[in-house]
């Protein structure tokens, strides 16, 4: 039985909400949680519910959220690696092991590693700011393919956790990945 899956969103621009009509009441902001070092994932993090035909062991909805604009012709932008509880689901809290919950911290540091190194393409992107959304377009779609792959090959190489050699090896090189990024990680 398959330990995790993963759910990818991407949120290379943000939009304007709709406005609500007259008496209408916008719903609450969904529940994410920023990627830290310091604040690692716990089963209680995880408020979904698994849909009954559901055969994973626990599920991490993650995403990158980003921001960019320009004001006065200068680009910016803002890059967070997200955990989002109300999508998130382990199917028995109780019996989840430990192993399971560094599998599914990995997931989220995966996104964590993405958004750096989105950061950094970021940093040295020459964006025309007339022409801003094609070439960022360009630019988020080709970061979202490289992260969408490497959640899979995760998944796939280490048999959702199980593998344990497996797994540990991706612990280590995402680690040593993360602080060689270190320069792109969001101070607090």
């Amino acid at each position: 039985m398959p330990f995790l899956s993963y759910i990818l969103s991407f949120l290379p621009l943000l939009v304007s909400p709709l406005q609500p009509t007259t008496g209408a009441v916008a719903p609450p902001p969904a529940e994410k949680i920023t990627w830290s070092a310091s604040r690692p994932l716990t089963w209680a993090d995880f408020k979904s519910k698994p849909q009954p035909i559901e055969q994973m062991a626990a599920l991490t909805s993650a995403s990158i959220d980003t921001e960019i604009g320009c004001k006065d012709y200068v680009f910016s932008s803002r890059v967070i690696a997200v955990f989002i509880p109300n999508e998130s689901w382990v199917r028995d809290p109780a019996k989840a092991s430990p192993a399971l919950l560094r599998h599914e911290q990995l997931h989220f540091d995966l996104t964590e590693l993405h958004a750096r190194m989105m950061r950094q393409k970021l940093s040295i992107a020459k964006f025309d700011c007339e022409h801003l959304n094609p070439a960022f377009q360009n630019l988020s779609n080709a970061m979202y393919s490289g992260w969408k792959r490497e959640m899979a090959r995760y998944d796939q190489e280490t048999n959702h956790g199980l593998n344990t050699a497996k797994q540990t090896y991706w612990e280590t090189q995402v680690q040593q990945r993360l602080a060689l990024l270190d320069k792109f990680a969001v101070q607090p």
